[in-house]
């Protein structure tokens, strides 16, 4: 066997094997974000969700995202009833069924698992964001909705040959394609539910409803930090070493300067340097690079992670003047730089890091075409998912419901999901409330 395609399969599994692992770092930012009353079930969800994800993704999603078809959808591959093989890009099986990812040269399986964990990440931003107060069934059904239908239709507009791509949109590892997604679905869910019992006072000024565990938040960081080495380099789909040296530093960089540009500005804006902010501030600047790590240099993506930062400590503040609680900040960080993100490209990129992909951005003397290229991608993609979430979530409100009863929310949803808790030998309520 050509051993290119061996190193370059290699290398696609090693990396969506850490992308996989970001799945871990999302259950431990979000229970350590979350009340301990909340631990069991949002552990449960982020569990659940891959599990969710990876049947939705193979019956329905990946044809849709990658199937021929039009320029909004695949009609071809579905179901994974045709060219399901395991047979290198070399062979013609399925070349004519999965054809825009015929660039790389890795088996099939290779594509769909490396796809699918991406999928999974984008189910995985919605579960923080409705944390403490959604009813898991309704969860597991709109992660199922989200996976199979909302997701991958984008991802064939961005990715999969669709009207986005031909425009001219670029999105190297998913800035809009995934957290963008993720954060519109995110703030549609936090909208529709409103917010979680305590929140805000008759006043509208706002009621903290602290996490239960920073140390765990923490480490959860790092986990992402970490497994977004696999996220924006594995995107290569191959083990192109200068692209990959390349794109480890950018994506490294935005998230040092996010850490410090969020520490700095809440400790102007707070008094304090929350841990929370710095915490978010980091994925902040790997979201926002994800969408240009492989077409912009070094102190572009240094730029980037420092506004980014920024951003997202504003984001948090602003949302909740609005009253919309999100617990993990998800819509700060996801929706917010995933946006953000996805503009830079239009401002950053430079041809001559990548010859041939988007040429230069505004502020490299390529002018307005790919910024207006960019932003139309956001739009479009906005629209379109914001409206379909919404529906979503309200059509499940209409039938299971979508919000646990107030007694529930107010003793936990650990005891009145699960029937159990995260620290039996801590506990400190000595009863529940009953009606």
């Amino acid at each position: 066997m050509d051993t290119k395609i061996v190193l370059d399969t290699l290398w696609v599994l090693i990396t969506a094997m850490l992308v996989f692992f970001m799945n871990l770092g999302f259950a431990m930012v979000e229970s350590g974000f979350q009340q301990a009353k909340n631990c069991v079930n949002i552990l449960s969800k982020n569990f659940v969700v891959f599990a969710v994800s990876t049947i939705a993704f193979w019956v329905l999603g990946w044809g849709l995202m990658y199937g021929n078809g039009n320029v909004f959808f695949g009609t071809n591959g579905l179901f994974f009833l045709t060219g399901a093989d395991n047979s290198p890009a070399t062979g013609s099986a399925y070349q004519g069924v999965y054809s825009a990812l015929s660039w790389t040269g890795v088996p099939l399986l290779a594509k769909f698992f490396f796809q699918l964990v991406f999928a999974g990440t984008a189910a995985t931003i919605v579960s923080g964001a409705v944390g403490g107060r959604i009813k898991y069934l309704s969860f597991i059904l709109f992660s199922f909705i989200l996976v199979s239908l909302i997701y991958p239709i984008v991802g064939h507009w961005i990715w999969g040959g669709g009207f986005l791509q031909k425009l001219g949109m670029w999105d190297f590892a998913g800035s809009t394609v995934v957290h963008s997604v993720g954060g519109w679905a995110a703030l549609a869910g936090a909208m529709i539910l409103g917010p979680r019992f305590g929140k805000f006072r008759q006043n509208g000024m706002v009621n903290p409803i602290l996490g239960h565990n920073l140390s765990l938040a923490t480490i959860g960081t790092f986990v992402l930090w970490l497994g977004w080495f696999g996220f924006n380099p594995g995107s290569t789909m191959s083990a192109d070493f200068n692209a990959i040296a390349r794109i480890c530093v950018t994506t490294n960089s935005a998230a040092a300067a996010g850490t410090l540009s969020a520490t700095l500005i809440s400790w102007l804006l707070l008094g304090k340097p929350d841990l929370g902010m710095t915490l978010n501030g980091c994925l902040a600047g790997l979201v926002a690079i994800t969408a240009s790590c492989a077409f912009v240099s070094v102190p572009s993506s240094v730029i980037i992670g420092l506004i980014a930062g920024i951003l997202v400590v504003l984001a948090v503040i602003g949302f909740d003047k609005v009253k919309i609680d999100d617990p993990v900040g998800a819509t700060a960080v996801h929706l917010v730089n995933g946006i953000f993100g996805t503009l830079c490209v239009g401002l950053f990129a430079q041809d001559s890091i990548m010859p041939g992909t988007t040429g230069n951005g505004l502020f490299f003397g390529g002018g307005w075409k790919l910024l207006v290229a960019q932003l139309t991608g956001v739009i479009a993609v906005g629209i379109y998912v914001f409206v379909l979430a919404s529906l979503t979530w309200l059509i499940l409100k209409k039938t299971v419901g979508i919000r646990v009863t107030l007694v529930e929310e107010i003793n936990g949803l650990d005891i009145g999901e699960h029937g159990n808790i995260a620290y039996p030998d801590f506990a400190t309520r000595k009863s529940v409330i009953t009606l």
